[in-house]
């Protein structure tokens, strides 16, 4: 199976150039502050789950799933000081915030359907 066929590889891809867009406009302040956090734990999700899929083992294919799902926690709440502070519109939050929970369910799902296939 290759990383286009992982939905939630793909899903993680979409968020990450969403997150590089709605922070396009933070303003230039903030380029070492939140926009850099929140590119750098939006970029790190897919790339977790790239680098356990390409590991050999399950194991480790779940180790870097729960690095992915840390970042996503990451991104969540540095999503939710933005909107907090000002620096997010209240519908760009709730469209980040509902992807962030649709790949988080997701990651849940791989990593459990993944310990199943051990036993």
């Amino acid at each position: 199976m290759t990383l286009n066929h992982l939905e939630v590889w793909r899903k993680s891809v979409e968020l990450a150039k969403k997150i590089y867009l709605v922070t396009k406009d933070f303003p230039q302040s903030e380029i070492y502050g939140l926009t850099n956090q929140m590119r750098r734990a939006a970029v790190s999700i897919p790339s977790n789950i790239a680098e356990g899929r390409g590991r050999s083992t399950a194991k480790d294919f779940v180790h870097f799933l729960h690095l992915a799902q840390g970042s996503l926690y990451e991104l969540s709440t540095q999503v939710l000081i933005a909107n907090e502070v000002g620096l997010l519109s209240n519908e760009h939050f709730e469209d980040v915030s509902e992807e962030i929970r649709s790949i988080e369910s997701m990651i849940r799902g791989l990593i459990f359907r993944i310990r199943n296939e051990k036993k």
